[in-house]
Order: C-alpha cells, then structure tokens, then sequence
C-alpha cells in the first residue's frame, strides 16, 4: 500500500533544508509507520535529490515523525533553479512511498 492510504504530511524548508512531517490518520497506524518508514528508507527514497544526512524525530503525542533532510533543495530559496524551491511537494513525493 501507499504510504498516502494511511498518513498524511506537511512540509517546511529552512536554506537548504527539508523538513517532512508524516502524520498518522489512525493513532494505530503509527508503530507501523515507525517500523516502515525509517530514516534509511526515506534517504534511499530521495537519493537521487538529498546530498545530506537524514534525521527523524518521533513526535507520539500526536502520531507523527518529522524527518529533516540536509542539503535537499539545491542550495534553497535564493540559489535554487528548481520549480519547487521550498520542498513544498517532497511530502507529496513521500506519502507515494510503497509501505
């Protein structure tokens, strides 16, 4: 299944930093996200776009991970020459993930 199917996401980019929210609709579907959704995962998934390293930080509380992804848009807003200069479509890209 998608990723989309159960979670959805929210984006924010800092310079030349990614940030993906992924939040879960269902508060049980959050340990399964966890396991399938992992840092790893995502770095492998943007390889082709993120240069940087990968952090997530578990948020429980309210069922979601945050992701940041370092050196991810092409040197940010000011420098950038991509279409989507904010990142805003990465956690589109993300809830495309087969999980």
């Amino acid at each position: 299944m998608k990723l989309r199917e159960i979670a959805h996401s929210r984006t924010g980019d800092k310079g030349n930093i990614s940030v993906i929210s992924v939040i879960a609709y269902k508060p049980e579907d959050f340990d399964y996200i966890k396991e399938k959704v992992t840092e790893e995962a995502v770095a492998d998934y943007f390889k082709e776009i993120v240069h940087g390293k990968v952090t997530r930080y578990e948020l429980p509380n309210i069922h979601a991970l945050n992701f940041v992804m370092e050196d991810a848009l092409g040197g940010g807003v000011t420098r950038s020459l991509a279409v989507d200069m904010h990142g805003k479509t990465l956690g589109f890209a993300l809830l495309e993930m087969e999980v």
